[in-house]
């Protein structure tokens, strides 16, 4: 992973919530919380919030006197995220590193992070905390991406922008947000992290857009792909985004588009 992976600023965390998070996030978000839900948590920790759409689903499916706590490293998002959250007083929004975490021991009943993981630059650390903020019978609940190429429209808008700079392709998406899939590893890392037992599940869902340009803007003016895009070339940012948008209906059609995407749902306890 590069620096800019991990860097959500701008004008990245708007169009992020306004595109992107509806595009692939909410379905996962959903699923999460109602996992999260049955462990009848009272004290959660979310890492990697991002702008907020699993703080949201846990928020509306846990009973109010749930203390929910919401931290991630780009206070950008955080203040993106804070200002979508109706019920403010249900939630308490941190800045932090999921590495780093600034709670005691023992302090969650539940720690949570939606397709975060694959942002950690040493993710046994980042399992570490949330084991160590984690009560003895706690539980730990995240997600991450499959390969991109069983996730559509990141696969097709990684291969366009290949064509707008083949010398040097922006590969964030394969790189960082699908990359880190080997389900072997994650076990593996759970486990030198200190927890004993990891369930995975893999499931899939449906990508929805109304039209391809919004699906391109998503991916390539609402994610660090952008990063990439402006280094390679600031005034191409456009040209960039019209190849993804006409790869997607090349694909698609020119309509309402619909793509798989595909993730791996973990569980771990001590």
């Amino acid at each position: 992973m590069v620096a800019d992976d991990k860097l959500f600023a701008g004008s990245i965390p708007e169009v992020y919530d306004r595109f992107l998070v509806p595009l692939i996030f909410e379905p996962y978000a959903r699923d999460l919380a109602e996992r999260i839900a049955r462990a009848e948590p009272r004290d959660v920790l979310e890492t990697a919030a991002g702008t907020g759409v699993l703080t949201r689903a846990i928020a509306a499916r846990l009973p109010a006197h749930t203390r929910i706590v919401a931290t991630d490293l780009n206070q950008p998002m955080l203040d993106q995220a804070a200002a979508r959250q109706a019920a403010a007083d249900r939630v308490t929004w941190r800045q932090a590193d999921a590495l780093a975490l600034p709670f005691e021991d023992r302090a969650f009943d539940v720690v949570t992070c939606q397709f975060g993981a694959m942002f950690f630059p040493d993710r046994i650390k980042g399992y570490s905390e949330a084991r160590r903020v984690l009560k003895p019978d706690g539980h730990f609940h995240f997600n991450v991406w499959d390969r991109i190429s069983e996730n559509e429209f990141a696969d097709v808008v990684t291969q366009a922008l290949a064509t707008v700079f083949p010398q040097d392709p922006p590969l964030f998406m394969a790189r960082t947000p699908h990359g880190h899939h080997d389900l072997g590893k994650i076990r593996e890392e759970l486990a030198a992290a200190g927890f004993a037992d990891v369930s995975i599940e893999t499931v899939d869902h449906r990508s929805r857009a109304q039209s391809p340009r919004d699906a391109a803007v998503a991916y390539c003016q609402g994610t660090p792909l952008r990063n990439e895009i402006v280094t390679r070339d600031a005034s191409r940012l456009e040209d960039a985004t019209t190849a993804a948008t006409d790869a997607l209906a090349r694909r698609f059609g020119k309509g309402p588009i619909d793509g798989r995407i595909r993730a791996h749902v973990i569980a771990a306890t001590g």
